[in-house]
């Protein structure tokens, strides 16, 4: 599939069962210099991006009682918060080298751009929606230690993209089902969806007919070598946080010395 071409699914029959998408088209190749200068590059759009979500954070909140009122999300604020998880999606692609392509500074990216997302109003559970903080949390678990995992190397991935001039198809779909997971997992903290996360390690061979997929991630089926990648990401995001934690707590815990000062 050459880049930029992707073509949006049903927008029916499967509706209520409906699991938000990200795709994305894996291009043939990289050039060096961009992906040398990735992070530099893209400075501008995460300037862009901390003021879009402190605007996301402060809509969610409105979102959350209106939803609570009308068993949905507002229109306007669903096509707000669902431009912003687009935009949070397009820049994150490209940091985390999935796309060469520079993301455009617009909440509506050209319909040939490498990335897109697929979400649907749908409603929602007032019940759910009631308790959705606690509801995240096993979720949010999850992407976090996937996400630390795949940060933890990233100078390894991005020295492996560098020399090669493209990112390896396993580490691709590692990368792709992490960043998709995240994906997954905002757009069911923002209520725009109902659907609990899924998908971490890919889709199976029958999500779409042979011969009709949509994008390299539409339908994500993984290699054995990406699902160890993910295991990887996992065990070093776990790793990481409780080094983290022990950390913090042998650095917090007074000292003898410091008992003995006292008033």
């Amino acid at each position: 599939m050459a880049e930029g071409q992707w073509s949006p699914g049903r927008t029916e029959a499967d509706a209520n069962e409906f699991r938000p998408v990200l795709d994305i088209v894996e291009p043939p190749g990289q050039r060096r210099l961009t992906v040398l200068l990735r992070l530099l590059l893209l400075i501008p759009h995460f300037i862009v991006l901390f003021f879009l979500q402190i605007a996301a954070f402060f809509t969610v909140i409105l979102g959350w009682f209106a939803a609570l009122v009308l068993g949905r999300l507002p229109d306007p604020v669903f096509r707000f918060l669902s431009a912003v998880l687009g935009y949070d999606m397009r820049v994150s692609a490209s940091d985390m080298l999935l796309v060469d392509r520079y993301p455009p500074f617009a909440l509506t990216p050209p319909p040939d751009y490498p990335v897109q997302i697929e979400v649907r109003p749908t409603p929602l559970n007032r019940l759910a929606v009631l308790f959705r903080i606690f509801l995240m949390i096993p979720a949010a678990i999850v992407q976090s230690l996937a996400v630390y995992g795949w940060w933890a190397l990233c100078f390894v991935w991005w020295l492996i993209t560098l020399v090669l001039g493209r990112m390896p198809r396993p580490l691709f779909e590692a990368t792709a089902a992490t960043l998709r997971y995240r994906m997954r997992f905002s757009a069911y903290s923002m209520m725009l969806t109902p659907a609990y996360p899924k998908g971490l390690f890919g889709d199976d061979d029958f999500t779409v007919a042979q011969g009709a997929r949509r994008s390299s991630t539409r339908p994500l089926v993984m290699s054995s070598a990406a699902k160890w990648l993910v295991v990887l990401f996992l065990v070093l995001g776990l790793a990481g946080h409780v080094t983290s934690s022990v950390t913090a707590t042998w650095t917090d815990e007074p000292t003898d010395d410091t008992r003995l000062v006292g008033p």
